[in-house]
């Protein structure tokens, strides 16, 4: 079960002189979070996602607010997901293999009409999002589980709308590998935290935003970066569980141009909120997080909001 964040594909911009760019695709902030590598019954499963996310801010290096009047970046996002768990063992767990494609409506606004502000793209399908996984058999206690794990090869695939005359596009027209490994540890049989970790590696986009072009770059490479979900949550009752839920990106090395490093553009954030989880069979499940963005460097701060749904056949 897997989300990816399509909010800021790629957004690069050219102010006083200095090249301040969002690179980073879109990744899995938030969209996984309680019960994150608990193993269930092997099978297909459909995963439907739907997000939304608003910023009104843009920020600078040093987190401090882009000068741009009134922003407003509205990005509206549904992601299928179709997910095989087998009974095939491999290193001690069970192999299995997702695939996801979202389709991706975004939106820009200012107080100025000024076409060289950061401009939303066309909604469409973004880039595919592929690759196999293994589901270890769990740790046992003496009450059921004590700690399940679950790593996974992650790849996006450039099949997404992409335009290098906008900065915000469904599709990030680079490849990209993000392993995760990800953690369930039961304190109780009721109360349980979860954390899945990722490391993502990004390679280069031959036809870059407009304002890298406008600099005479022939190609971009997005840095790389660690970035990570957490979740804690309790049972209330056998259908319910609320609890708390974050997500941490933090870019490790800088933005490429021309194979050259551009100083001053690694991102960060941290977002935190509440959510919960509602079963409503064994086999159907619905799941809600909220999240509320600070710590931001150089990429927009807002409000994140995501359902996601779960069925097994």
């Amino acid at each position: 079960m897997k989300l990816v964040r399509y909010v800021l594909a790629v957004v690069g911009f050219v102010m006083s002189g200095g090249v301040f760019a969002y690179d980073l695709p879109a990744v899995n902030l938030g969209g996984t979070s309680f019960l994150d590598a608990v193993p269930g019954p092997s099978g297909l499963y459909w995963i439907q996602y739907v997000q939304q996310y608003h910023a009104d801010k843009l920020k600078d290096d040093k987190g401090k607010n882009m000068p741009f009047p009134d922003t407003d970046i509205d990005v509206t996002v549904s992601i299928t997901q179709l997910l095989y768990a087998s009974d095939y063992e491999l290193l001690g767990g069970k192999l299995g293999f997702q695939a996801f494609l979202p389709v991706v409506s975004p939106h820009a606004s200012y107080d100025v009409n000024n076409p060289a502000f950061p401009q939303a793209g066309d909604s469409g399908a973004g880039d595919l999002v592929t690759g196999p996984f293994i589901t270890f058999n769990p740790i046992m206690g003496e009450n059921g589980i004590k700690y399940s794990q679950r790593v996974e090869l992650t790849f996006f695939v450039p099949t997404g709308e992409y335009s290098s005359q906008r900065e915000i596009n469904p599709g990030s027209n680079f490849w990209s590998f993000d392993p995760f490994y990800s953690g369930t540890y039961f304190f109780t049989p009721d109360l349980t935290a979860s954390i899945r970790a990722h490391y993502l590696w990004n390679g280069k986009n031959d036809n870059p935003n407009r304002n890298y072009k406008a600099l005479g770059a022939h190609d971009t490479r997005a840095g790389q970066a660690f970035h990570m979900n957490f979740a804690t949550e309790y049972a209330f009752t056998q259908q319910l569980r609320l609890g708390l839920n974050g997500y941490w990106l933090k870019q490790t090395t800088d933005t490429e141009m021309d194979g050259d490093d551009v100083e001053g553009c690694r991102e960060q954030v941290l977002g935190l909120g509440v959510g919960g989880a509602y079963s409503f069979t064994p086999e159907t499940h619905l799941f809600f997080n909220y999240y509320n963005e600070s710590h931001v460097e150089n990429r927009a701060e807002g409000q994140r909001y995501n359902f996601r749904f779960v069925h097994h056949f």
